[in-house]
């Protein structure tokens, strides 16, 4: 299946950027664009054809007439009212894809560089031209190739090395659709220095009733001895599509957590790919997926052991209500030259409703002989023993319905390491689970 339609604003709007480059058409950085887009072009948007996709079809968005990065009326009193805007620490806040000045807090500090994709552009092109798109497999990854091509903004966030920031590093991403469709491309540069450690949030909320098409990439790269915590959260209306890949390369001895909470979102694919290139290194993948209605979450995941003595744990976990759909695929390859590698991963769901579904496919693929590696998956319904056991206390059926998922979502959301946004995340997950 092709879409035309909405490839057709795509090309014009890659089209508009090259009419507005003001001289710098064969600047590093455009060759870089035009190169991804050509790669675009000669790949298409994915359909259910793509095995990857199979599940998840993007046949809505040929119904969607986009405007690209647009201003709006958007100012403080509308964001302090969403959920998560109290979240402190250093942030940099964009709205429909344009970077709000007024909206962030960024501290000058030798612990850290921060600022907008454009800004680098301008203050430090070498960056964009060692990192940009670096970690990407363009040849065979279209979404990720548009982004690339048209991305006009995003964060560069820089840790030196030897540096321990005590606060987050807050992304905060908000489409505001109450006038119209829009569509989002933001690119964001995470570098972590050697022996450095920071945490970083990614946050996902939509303002309005209209549909925002948002394709995201983030590229984190942990060097040695570094620690990364990392977090995303998603809380976008039902008409929003979210294509997001957030592509790790970790170096020897380097740790990295990441936690994906999906609380709310129309179409939503999470892509979350590790490269562990280099010995000694742990990985942690936790996920969360609470969809209703006919809400449509897909998580991706990709591990792939290239060196030896390393150590991956992947735990996703869903609640499907309504009529829901929910996706996991989850890859572990483990190359020739890992030896030594211990890889797990897991996937449960609990399903609420007979019109809800669920499709997992877990995945191993092992080259090397001397390792320890594991998988599963279970979809099922509550327990209806102990939802019976707890009515005969006194508790109502729909409390003891609740109490049970929140306990069954509480897996994912203890492990996470700030108070305050695991605090934030129990109140939201527990208002969807009421």
């Amino acid at each position: 299946m092709s879409f035309p339609n909405i490839q057709a604003q795509y090309e014009a709007e890659f089209e508009n950027i090259q009419k507005n480059l003001n001289g710098k058409s064969d600047s590093s950085f455009n060759k870089i664009r035009r190169s991804a887009f050509e790669k675009y072009k000669s790949l298409g948007l994915p359909s259910v054809k793509n095995e990857d996709w199979k599940y998840s079809n993007l046949k809505g968005l040929e119904k969607i007439s986009v405007s690209f990065p647009k201003a709006s009326n958007f100012d403080s009193s509308i964001f302090k009212s969403l959920p998560l805007s109290d979240l402190e620490g250093i942030s940099l806040c964009f709205v429909n894809g344009i970077f709000q000045t007024e909206l962030s807090h960024i501290e000058e500090s030798s612990k850290i560089k921060v600022m907008s994709l454009d800004q680098a552009l301008e203050q430090n092109p070498e960056i964009i031209e060692k990192y940009y798109g670096k970690s990407l497999d363009l040849e065979k990854e279209s979404v990720s190739a548009l982004n690339v091509a048209l991305a006009s903004t995003g964060s560069v966030i820089i840790i030196p090395d030897n540096s321990t920031l005590d606060q987050a590093v807050i992304i905060k991403n908000i489409s505001d659709v109450n006038s119209g469709d829009i569509s989002n491309n933001i690119h964001n540069l995470i570098v972590i220095g050697k022996n450095a450690e920071v945490k970083v949030v990614e946050i996902f909320q939509t303002v309005g009733e209209h549909a925002a098409i948002s394709n995201l990439v983030t590229e984190i790269f942990v060097d040695e001895d570094a620690r990364a915590d990392y977090y995303k959260i998603q809380d976008e209306n039902d008409k929003s599509y979210h294509l997001g890949t957030t592509q790790v390369i970790q170096a020897a001895k380097s740790y990295f957590y990441a936690a994906t909470v999906t609380i709310n979102g129309g179409f939503v694919r999470n892509n979350l790919n590790l490269v562990l290139d280099g010995e000694h290194i742990e990985s942690h993948m936790f996920g969360l997926y609470i969809p209703n209605g006919k809400q449509h979450i897909d998580n991706h995941t990709l591990v792939d052991h290239r060196k030896p003595n390393c150590e991956s744990n992947e735990l996703y976990k869903g609640v499907l209500m309504d009529s829901s759909n929910g996706v996991f695929n989850g890859k572990i390859f483990v190359r020739e030259d890992a030896q030594k590698t211990n890889a797990y991963q897991n996937c449960r769901n609990v399903i609420t409703s007979d019109n809800a579904s669920m499709n997992s496919k877990p995945q191993l693929e092992i080259w090397a002989d001397d390792v320890k590696c594991s998988h599963g998956t279970t979809t099922g319904k509550l327990n209806d023993e102990a939802i019976f056991y707890m009515q005969s206390r006194g508790i109502p059926k729909p409390e003891a319905i609740r109490l049970q998922l929140v306990a069954f979502a509480e897996d994912v959301v203890s492990q996470i390491k700030i108070e305050k946004l695991r605090d934030m995340l129990d109140v939201l997950i527990e208002n969807k689970l009421t």
